[in-house]
């Protein structure tokens, strides 16, 4: 579309154009002058967009966040013609357009779809934010996340300041707005948040603190809120559900003969195309003997069974994951203090597009007298709370077993299991932690927790409660110290 073919800009768009390019030249001179800053709000950028992601970046400026993160195809769109001619002149490997990100018309041009759409520090100058961020819809698909990366309200007086005395690029007045006006807006445009974050509560070296300050005391609860830098990710509602898809149930289980009948008995046929699949763990009951046994009584259905190589819950839910057929993956411990009844509610909460990583909780209805000790029943409400904090999710309990998302999410926490590594014995937080990096919408699904009626739980207060210590200092490490 060539210049005189665009539509006629506002007078208000007219003089953005006209500053940003004149400041053009200026504009990497500035990024280095503050590359504290940059370089804290870049890094953040790249743990949320990930790895290998086609990428576009609506107000990219002269490209160098694209360039930063890395994509495997990155589009940048800008309103300046000499920011374009600058980008497209250092970045040949990456495409970028000149043109309004308000205009229908020239957003058409951009093919679509993508995994990430960025807009940072862009929100603030458009004229109709709801209209605009409506139009990204036909870019996205399910699995797109849109990321605003913007300044805090609390923080304006001072921005100006600093544009007064030379030390923050000049710009025209912009949108101040805050988070909950920005869920709104995207909230309208059929957009869900997914999460929230605030960082920067110094956005300058200070002699080697500045970082320190920002990965201790700028991450507290409260204190985050007076950081300079807040960002929101969030999906499509349009594209979320998914009918209709196969199911597994994986059901880890060591010494647990007791149940294993009664979990097929018990568990509903939700949905046509149901795999029961037992991944059992060097029992000393007899449990592999009475599934071969469940699996001949009960031909008409289809159970399958494997036996761990390792140890643990998690080797137990990574081995049956990765051989499991099913398009949505569920866990169910064998134990049927879950009830098998209430397994349909979280299909329903995955395929509905209500959730993307579906996780029980059992701390919401009384439960049963003796199915949690009550030191275990507080231990669990602290953790809860200080993960709620970590991941900027609200997680009332960590530690139920039964979690549900699609393989293909469950594939994509998998392959970005390096950044976290072998951790977790327990296979709750390998999942929790890879779906909060993948930006997946957590839900919590209330059960009624049950007593057991076989066996002797295999969870110890005090030696796994020494773990979960453990987990804590590693998600604050891996989470917030980024």
């Amino acid at each position: 579309m060539s210049r005189k073919d665009k539509p006629a800009l506002s007078p208000r768009k007219q003089a953005y154009r006209e500053l940003a390019d004149r400041l053009a030249p200026e504009r990497n001179g500035w990024i280095d002058r503050n590359a504290f800053y940059y370089e804290d709000h870049w890094r953040y950028l790249r743990f949320l967009v990930g790895e290998e992601r086609s990428v576009l970046d609506l107000g990219c400026g002269t490209g160098r966040l694209l360039k930063a993160l890395s994509p495997v195809r990155g589009v940048g769109v800008d309103l300046s013609d000499e920011m374009v001619r600058i980008a497209r002149e250092n970045y040949p490997g990456l495409t970028f357009h000149q043109g309004d990100i308000e205009d229908p018309n020239f957003m058409k041009t951009l093919k679509g779809p993508f995994d990430v759409i960025v807009l940072s520090d862009t929100i603030g100058f458009l004229e109709d934010c709801e209209t605009t961020l409506a139009g990204l819809q036909t870019l996205c698909t399910r699995d797109t996340r849109i990321i605003l990366s913007y300044y805090s309200k609390a923080w304006e007086p001072v921005l100006k300041l600093a544009e007064v005395l030379g030390l923050k690029i000049p710009q025209k007045e912009q949108n101040w707005l805050t988070a909950k006006d920005l869920e709104g807006l995207l909230n309208l445009a059929d957009f869900d948040v997914v999460k929230k974050e605030w960082r920067q509560l110094i956005p300058k070296p200070l002699l080697g603190l500045g970082r320190l300050i920002n990965c201790s005391l700028g991450v507290l609860p409260g204190v985050r809120r007076l950081c300079l830098r807040n960002y929101l990710v969030a999906r499509s509602m349009n594209y979320a559900e998914q009918p209709g898809l196969s199911a597994t149930v994986l059901i880890p289980c060591r010494n647990e003969r007791g149940n294993i009948e009664a979990a097929v008995q018990r568990l509903p046929r939700f949905c046509d195309d149901l795999e029961i699949l037992f991944v059992e763990g060097g029992s000393e009951d007899g449990t592999w003997r009475e599934i071969e046994r469940v699996i001949e009584a009960y031909p008409d259905l289809d159970i399958k069974a494997a036996q761990q190589d390792g140890s643990g819950k998690g080797d137990a839910v990574r081995k049956g994951f990765a051989q499991a057929r099913g398009e949505a993956l569920m866990i169910l411990d064998a134990d049927l203090t879950v009830p098998p009844e209430d397994i349909p509610k979280f299909y329903h909460a995955l395929v509905s597009g209500k959730g993307e990583f579906i996780n029980g909780t059992r701390l919401v209805y009384p439960m049963e007298n003796q199915a949690m000790r009550t030191l275990n029943y507080i231990a669990n409400h602290l953790f809860s709370l200080a993960f709620s904090w970590l991941l900027n999710q609200r997680f009332t309990d960590t530690l139920c077993g039964t979690k549900v998302l699609s393989k293909a999410n469950y594939n994509k926490i998998a392959a970005g299991r390096d950044y976290f590594g072998d951790f977790d014995p327990f296979g709750d937080f390998d999942l929790i932690f890879g779906a909060t990096k993948q930006n997946l919408k957590v839900v919590e699904l209330p059960i009624r927790y049950a007593d057991r009626t076989y066996g002797e739980t295999q969870i110890s207060r005090f030696r796994h409660g020494l773990l979960l210590v453990r987990m804590v200092v590693f998600a604050f490490r891996k989470l917030k110290t980024i």
